[in-house]
């Protein structure tokens, strides 16, 4: 695929996947496409080598990999969540002549870029259908339903020297001035748009706002790719499209886990089980399982910090990743990245041997350094691991920027290593 094609289908897949829900899905439906068949971790499985498979978990993590007699599998990690404002269950407030909804930070997001925006609400809803059957289904409005007005300068003089921001008061988005405004009456409305008429009661849901802003080209000479959720949707686009480009009989697996940017610590998250119970289940036999995990290669992809032109302070001089200047060996001499001296040559070599270009990252010895699924799916499996990323600039944004040459290059890569 060429970078072109690549590149448009990436700025796709970022506007159809506001929450892990929707990203997970819209793998799910791109795996179908290239001939993948679902499995049921509640149902017996029966593998057939030579095909390729793909399991989902809790609606927003997903594992696919193809199934072959050989044991040296490349992996491929990253995680389906980014940092958002999320639905409180008793969100709807009504004072002061608007409707607003209470929010829970979700992740170490940036807030201040979440002003003014234009925002829109998605995720799962889970409700009792005529039947008297729970039932799960996913929401996305796409209508700019929402704002958080910041507070005016002429009311805070020091707005641009000591503004604070409180999580509780200062960031509850605003929706309407119509006080009969009725929460569950708008989500049966967001039913009926789904074709879904038989809704007799709303239960849970699990709702996140996000900015209506497409994804788009940036820059003189579209340099630049600008968009919310880059932290991790760039790396799950670029390990999707790596895993559907190989052949059946080539080893393979890809994994898009949840909840990273909360600690990965859930039955979908990268300190679960989900995939250590799908490997189990693919080789059986113990001795067959740890010669494959020995023998096999994850890399972990999740974004890097790309050296801002405007705060060069902050990155070790001789660490700082470039957008378009190719992919980001990650290294932390305390295991925050699972990078080792022999995956990193490996890396390296294949890199160097297809012209592509890679940049290493170490973060200053004076600032801490956060860390990715990689170290805990190393721990959990004992597989070889090297943490990887894509250089990007405003990490945790509402609006992330990254090269738009860079996710192309790590894609060709990761082929490189089936070759």
């Amino acid at each position: 695929m060429d970078k072109k094609d690549f590149n448009e289908g990436l700025l796709g897949f970022l506007d159809a996947s506001p929450t892990p829900f929707h990203a997970t899905n819209n793998m799910k439906m791109m795996l179908q496409n290239a001939g993948f068949l679902r499995l049921y971790e509640e149902q017996k499985w029966r593998l057939d080598e030579g095909k390729k498979y793909y399991i989902i978990r809790n609606d927003s993590s997903l594992i696919a990999f193809t199934y072959s007699k050989n044991k040296n599998y490349v992996m491929v990690g990253a995680h389906t969540d980014s940092p958002n404002l999320k639905l409180k269950p008793n969100s709807v407030i009504k004072e002061h002549g608007v409707v607003k909804f209470g929010v829970e930070p979700y992740g170490g997001l940036l807030l201040n870029p979440w002003f003014d925006r234009d925002l829109s609400l998605a995720g799962r809803v889970s409700y009792l259908d005529s039947n008297n059957t729970i039932k799960d289904t996913l929401i996305d409005v796409k209508k700019k339903i929402a704002i958080i007005p910041s507070l005016a300068i002429h009311l805070d003089e020091k707005a641009n020297s000591e503004r604070t921001i409180n999580k509780q008061t200062d960031i509850l988005p605003i929706l309407t001035t119509n006080d009969d405004f009725n929460f569950e009456d708008f989500i049966k409305w967001q039913l009926e748009k789904n074709d879904i008429r038989d809704a007799k009661e709303i239960y849970a849901n699990e709702l996140s706002f996000y900015d209506t802003q497409k994804a788009s080209y940036v820059g003189l000479r579209d340099d630049f790719i600008a968009s919310a959720r880059l932290d991790n949707l760039l790396s799950c686009y670029v390990g999707l499209l790596s895993i559907c480009s190989v052949e059946a009989s080539t080893p393979m697996m890809f994994i898009a886990n949840d909840h990273e940017e909360v600690g990965s610590e859930s039955t979908s998250g990268a300190s679960g089980s989900f995939l250590e119970n799908t490997l189990r289940r693919m080789y059986p036999d113990y001795e067959d399982y740890i010669q494959m995990l020995r023998s096999s290669t994850l890399i972990s992809a999740d974004n890097a910090h790309a050296v801002h032109p405007n705060y060069p302070s902050k990155h070790d001089k001789e660490h700082s990743p470039k957008m378009n200047k190719g992919a980001v060996i990650k290294i932390n001499a305390n295991q925050r990245y699972a990078s080792n001296s022999k995956t990193i040559s490996k890396f390296m070599n294949i890199a160097s041997n297809l012209g592509e270009e890679y940049q290493q990252f170490v973060t200053r010895s004076d600032i801490g350094c956060g860390s990715t699924i990689g170290p805990l799916t190393a721990t959990r499996l004992g597989i070889e691991t090297i943490d990887v990323g894509l250089p990007t600039l405003g990490m945790h944004s509402i609006r992330e920027l990254a090269g738009s040459e860079d996710a192309h290059s790590l894609y060709k890569i990761i082929l490189g290593y089936t070759l």
